[in-house]
Parts: C-alpha cells; structure tokens; sequence
C-alpha cells in the first residue's frame, strides 16, 4: 500500500510538473471573413466555426485594432448556423488596415481553447496589434485541475469498486474496507467541489485567487460542466445513504435485488456526470458514445476498485480468504475486462478516426502508451486469474481437532494417533471434505482455506495489477485532455490553426534599441507576412520614447539562421512613408532566425540589435 501511495503521489508529481496549456478537443474549422483576409469594406460581423459545438464566455471576443486600441463590439453569440459557432458584430465603420482579433471559448467537453486571427479593410497597414491570443493558460490553475480530475477518477474507482465487491463478492469480514469507502466518498466529495470552485479560472485562464468571486461561482453554476459538478454532489449524498443501508445488510449475505439495483441506477448516474461533460459529449455519434462511456469508467471502476478492494481485504482479514470470495471477484472482473476492451476500441476508433493518426497525433501516441499499459495490465491479469483457480481448487490446511478441557481436568483415554486417527468427516458430494463435516454446495467452490502460498501469491499478482492500474489512470486523465487525431485532422484540412496557443497570420517582433544618447531610444516592430517558410513580406514601424511612431532616417534588417548557417540574407526595407517593409523576402528553411536590426537616429547616431524570431513550416 506504500508503494502504491508513492506510485500516486508521482504520477501526480508528474501531472504538476508537466503541465501545459491544455490541448481542447474543439478546433477551428474556419471563419469568415477568413483570416488574413483583405476586404474592401468594413464588415458587420465575424464568425468563427469550430469541430464542435462550444460555450461562449464574457469575453470570449476581444478585436483590436491597427494602432493595438481595443475595438468596442457586440455581444458574442452563436451564429445561424448553430452552436458550433461563435460571432460577434463590429460598429458600422472599422476604418482601414490590419484587425487583430482574439478569441477564447469552451469546447464542448469542458476544456478552454483561444486563438487569434487577422484580417484588414482596405489593405493590411503597417502596423497592427501585437496580442496574439488573449489571457493564457495559467499553470497553477491549470495543474491545480488536472490532479483534481485525477484523483476523482481515482476516488471514483475505489468507491464503485469496493461497494460492489462487497455486495457482489461477499466477503465474510468487510469491516476492512469500510474506511477505504469512507475515505473514498470524501475524497470524491472534495475534489468535486475542488473542480467547481476552479471551473471559472480553469475557463478564463486566470489565476486560483479568482475562484471565490461569487460571479464567477455562480457562472459557473450555470454552465454544463459546473451542473454536472453539482449533480455529483447530490448523487454523492444519495450514496452515502445507500452505503449506510448496504453497511448494515451486507456481512457475507447477499443483498436484496432492490438494493442491488438502486445501487447500479446511482453508479450510472455518477458515471453520466462524467460522460456529460467531456469527451463523449461532443463529435460524432453522442449517444452511442455516451453510453460507451458510461460503461467503460463503470466496468474500470469494478475491475480497478474491486481489485484495490481485494488486496486491501487479503492484507487486513484477520481469518485466510474463501476462495469463493475470491472466484466470485474473477468472474466479475473478467466480465469487466470484456467491456472495457469493447468500448476502448470503440472510443479509440472515435478519437484517432485513422490509422495515420496513431503515430502523427499526440492523442494517437498517448493512445499507443496506454494500449502498452493496458496490456502489461492483463498480463497481470491472467496472472491473477491463475492462482485464483488454484485457490478454487486447494484442499483446506489440515489441523487437529481439539477438545477444549477444564483447568486441571485429566487427558483423554485415548488421544487421537497415528494409530488411532480421529474419526473422517462426512464426505461432501464433490468428493472433497468438508470443514465442518457438511455437504458442500454444488453451486458454489468448496469452502476450503487457501494455502497460505497461494494466497501469497494471488496478493502479489493483484498488488501488480493494481499498481499498473494506477498508471493506467493517470495515462487516461492526460488523454482526455488531448485533442483527438479526428478533430485535429478536421482543422489541417480547414488550414486553421487550433490548440490553446492560437498560431498568429503573421509572425510578430518588437526590438527595443537604444543608441545611448537622450530621446535615443524606442522600439522597432517588426512583422513578417505570413511567417512561414519561402516568400514573406516585411514591415517594420519605429516607435519613438513616448510610444509614437517615430521617422529614422535608415533601417537595415537581415536574417540568419545559425543552425544551418545560412545567412545572413539582407532584408531590402525602404521608407514607404513613416514605415519600412519590403515586398518578398524568401526564408528557405523553417527553424529560429536571427534578425540584425540597425537603427540610425540621426547623421553621427546609429545602434545594431538582435532578436530571435520563429519561422514554421
């Protein structure tokens, strides 16, 4: 159990220590006016289309525009088209040049994904806005989420799991299990209200100190992950007293069917709070997809947690485990297994949508990692199986009979020896004594004790499933935060960008210089159109000390790319009027350049800079 509690504290380690903007599974499918469009007049509205249908936050729009002055706009609202999109409405004059305009939203399975994009009136200015995305990820918030999700899915497990083995299983002793259960509830009850309250931050990227604004609670109230946060909490109330009533039925005896029942109906409800809000949610087919979901975290819960239950079980018992404690579980988890491979097939089919996308998707490799893990976990499966089969079949541990005697009483006669053994017990129909000198039940193994080897060895096989089921949970809970290899093969054959990060149309640099005289000093900003490998144009703006743009007499730019040592490649910029740019400049090869920047401020005065700036594929 050390070894398993050091097992999730690094994987949560991990979750923290890896965190990085969230990968949502919505992507931009296209916009219109699409961007790096040149319009010749000003238009009404923008609207952007996703992969499917996203939520709409306060300030979900935000358009800037050519001198960075954010641009006053509409409401953001779901276009005709349906809730796959989001739109807003521009004042009846933009003006001319270059508008930025970043956007923030919730895809449909919960996670936040932003963006930007440009498109000009007119014809694209010299200069234009240098926001790219809007607020980004905060990472303490960000990795605050993920080990929330994490140890939800972990508690959930662990509480559906132990419940059924001891409705379903029987053992004859449950009283180890009951604070597990108990600590399980709580857990899941903490870390749900843990979620909702960072459900506002987690969607605007915002800081944790932001989580007890009451607008931001209640918005959050409101929305579909937030509802069914809540839902949880009153379905958890539900089976804290359905688990007081199972407490009080459930000593080795089988429960009622109505109890069995009420208890299934609450485990799918718990399940669907799941299933409503991620990744099921969304894409293609979300009923069936919904309630594969639902079956699949279910038939994980029984294996996972009913396995965490039985080695907790075998380590605690006071008295040696039936084996038909044991054979029952078997049953239960191979039924299990059969289920989580049907509908992870189905769900891996669903999220890749190609056999390319296994190895070109992060979510396709992440998918092979689990698949490698999943395996390695039947593995010990079987493992598990095996000696549950040998325990089924162990004769029962001899021990000779003792009278109990009063103090001081004589001993018997004549003591039971070689030559005189104990009376046989009355043999059992299946051939095999019984313990107690009764028939054993053709329905059921013999009630025999396990060897203590072989229990032994069915506690270290089940201590190996379990502690690659916890790695195997961990895989799970970084795979549903990754956009599937469908929704990004969507997005490549719209050529939008999509993610968290927004890639801008154009690549954008601002160099400070300063020649070290008084007034000496500003900026250049510097933007290359569209900022990928082979022709770009290049304009460059100078701005003064106070922030305006600001007339220099000479400016010279080049690029070089160290890495390849190509270089450096003059940039021919000429003064077209208060800024610089040159029609087509050619970067072969996608990589970090280095643009030289000279600035001349006046006949005597003149400084050279540096800056690092990326050229994609």
């Amino acid at each position: 159990m050390r070894a398993l509690a050091l097992l999730g504290a690094l994987l949560a380690a991990l979750l923290l220590a890896s965190a990085t903007p969230a990968t949502a599974h919505a992507a931009l499918r296209g916009s219109d006016p699409a961007d790096g469009a040149v319009l010749k007049s000003s238009p009404r509205s923008i609207t952007l289309t996703f992969t499917e249908s996203v939520g709409l936050l306060d300030d979900s729009f935000r358009v800037y525009d050519p001198t960075n002055h954010r641009v006053t706009t509409g409401d953001a609202e779901h276009g005709p088209a349906g809730s796959d999109t989001a739109r807003i409405t521009f004042p009846k004059k933009l003006g001319t040049g270059t508008f930025t305009v970043a956007w923030r939203i919730v895809s449909a399975d919960s996670h936040p994904i932003s963006g930007a994009l440009t498109f000009s009136v007119g014809k694209p200015s010299a200069t234009r806005a240098t926001v790219a995305t809007g607020p980004g990820e905060n990472p303490v918030t960000d990795s605050l989420y993920n080990i929330g999700r994490y140890v939800a899915y972990a508690a959930v497990a662990l509480l559906i799991g132990a419940v059924a083995f001891m409705a379903v299983c029987r053992p004859p002793d449950p009283a180890p299990l009951r604070r597990p259960v108990r600590a399980a509830w709580w857990t899941l009850l903490a870390s749900t209200l843990f979620l909702f309250i960072l459900r506002s931050p987690y969607e605007e990227g915002t800081s944790p100190a932001t989580a007890f604004d009451l607008s931001a609670l209640a918005k959050s109230a409101t929305g579909r992950p937030g509802l069914a946060l809540l839902t949880r909490v009153a379905l958890l109330a539900l089976t804290a007293a359905l688990y007081l009533v199972l407490r009080k039925r459930v000593n080795g005896a089988r429960p009622s069917r109505p109890l069995l029942a009420t208890a299934a109906v609450l485990s799918i409800a718990l399940a669907l709070t799941w299933a409503a809000a991620e990744h099921a949610s969304a894409g293609i087919q979300v009923p069936l997809a919904m309630t594969s979901s639902v079956l699949h975290l279910l038939s994980m819960a029984l294996w996972l947690g009913g396995l965490t239950a039985l080695l907790i079980t075998l380590q605690r018992s006071a008295t040696p485990l039936p084996a038909a404690v044991v054979t029952r579980f078997s049953r239960v988890a191979f039924a299990a297994v059969t289920v989580l491979v049907g509908t992870g097939v189905y769900q891996s089919w669903r999220g890749l949508g190609s056999w390319q996308a296994l190895t070109d998707t992060s979510y396709g490799r992440l998918l092979l990692l689990k698949l490698a893990a999943v395996a390695l976990l039947l593995a010990a499966a079987s493992q598990s199986r095996r000696w549950t089969a040998k325990l089924a079949t162990a004769p029962a541990v001899p021990t000779p009979d003792r009278v109990p005697l009063p103090v001081g009483a004589p001993a018997p006669a004549n003591p039971p020896t070689a030559e005189n053994p104990p009376p046989a017990a009355e043999p059992s129909p299946l051939g095999k004594p019984s313990p107690l000198g009764k028939p054993s039940s053709p329905d059921e193994p013999p009630a025999t004790t396990p060897t203590g080897r072989h229990q032994a060895a069915l506690r270290r096989s089940v201590l190996t499933e379990v502690a690659v089921g916890v790695a195997v949970l961990g895989i799970t809970t970084i795979l549903t935060g990754t956009l599937p290899g469908r929704a990004a093969a969507e997005a490549a054959e719209s050529g939008t960008a999509s993610g968290t990060t927004g890639i801008p149309a154009a690549a954008v640099a601002v160099v400070p210089f300063d020649v070290g005289t008084p007034n000496g000093h500003g900026k250049v900003q510097i933007t290359l159109d569209p900022g990928r490998v082979g022709a770009n144009s290049v304009q460059a703006v100078a701005f003064g000390p106070d922030g305006g743009i600001s007339s220099v007499p000479e400016l010279r730019l080049s690029f070089t790319l160290a890495a390849q040592k190509i270089g450096p490649l003059p940039a021919s910029v000429t003064d077209r009027g208060g800024y610089w740019a040159a029609d087509s400049v050619n970067l072969p090869i996608a990589g970090e350049w280095t643009m030289t920047v000279t600035v001349r401020v006046s006949d005597l005065d003149q400084v050279t800079v540096t800056k690092k700036i990326r050229i994609a594929a």
